[in-house]
């Protein structure tokens, strides 16, 4: 089944939509922790916001999507991961920058959801609320499941060597479009498609 039309049969209306970078949150925005249920362990990895900074100044939208099963698994609540949310959000706008959107996926793997990466269900929801066409973005993350999803939405994808990045890259297992060191590494790669598009 294909989620998503292909570009040639987009309306012109389509081609203009801002264009957005969808992002992994732990291991790429912030420092990976197990089930992380504390705001104060929201750590900013290095180049990140400098990353997303330069990102937004070339007017591309900011979306982080991610798996968040501690909910559903009864290790924490929604209340508890939103003050997660808002702690990362203060650390970002700090530094100048400004989020879109977080989506999450709150289920446990095997549950059967939409919204668990790699199926779409968040980005489709994320487009339907932000106005983007899923096929133009950037997907940047360090697991399998974030590629998987580019991939599964026909978006151009990015695994960073943050959090389990480098194994992943050692393992082989999923073929990005790209792969770089850190958030940051790859805005020169996302500028230079956009220049060729």
């Amino acid at each position: 089944m294909q989620l998503w039309p292909p570009l040639s049969g987009l309306d012109r209306r389509s081609e203009l939509k801002r264009r957005f970078v969808l992002l992994d949150r732990d291991g790429t925005l912030i420092a990976e922790r197990h089930y992380l249920a504390d705001p104060a362990g929201v750590e900013l990895l290095p180049g990140a916001a400098a990353g997303l900074r330069r990102l937004g100044d070339m007017d591309l939208g900011l979306a982080v999507v991610t798996n968040q099963s501690g909910i559903g698994r009864g290790y924490f609540d929604a209340a508890c991961l939103e003050r997660v949310h808002q702690s990362l959000q203060c650390l970002l706008e700090a530094e100048g920058v400004a989020l879109d959107g977080i989506y999450f996926c709150p289920h446990v793997p095997g549950a059967g959801c939409r919204c668990r990466k790699p199926a779409p269900g968040l980005v489709e929801q994320a487009a339907r609320e932000l106005d983007f066409a899923p096929q133009h973005s950037f997907v940047l993350g360090d697991k399998v499941c974030d590629i998987q999803l580019g991939h599964r939405l026909g978006a151009t994808t990015f695994l960073v060597r943050t959090g389990y990045g480098a194994q992943v890259e050692v393992e082989g297992a999923v073929e990005p479009s790209f792969i770089v060191d850190d958030v940051l590494a790859a805005v020169p790669l996302i500028e230079r498609q956009l220049q060729a598009d």
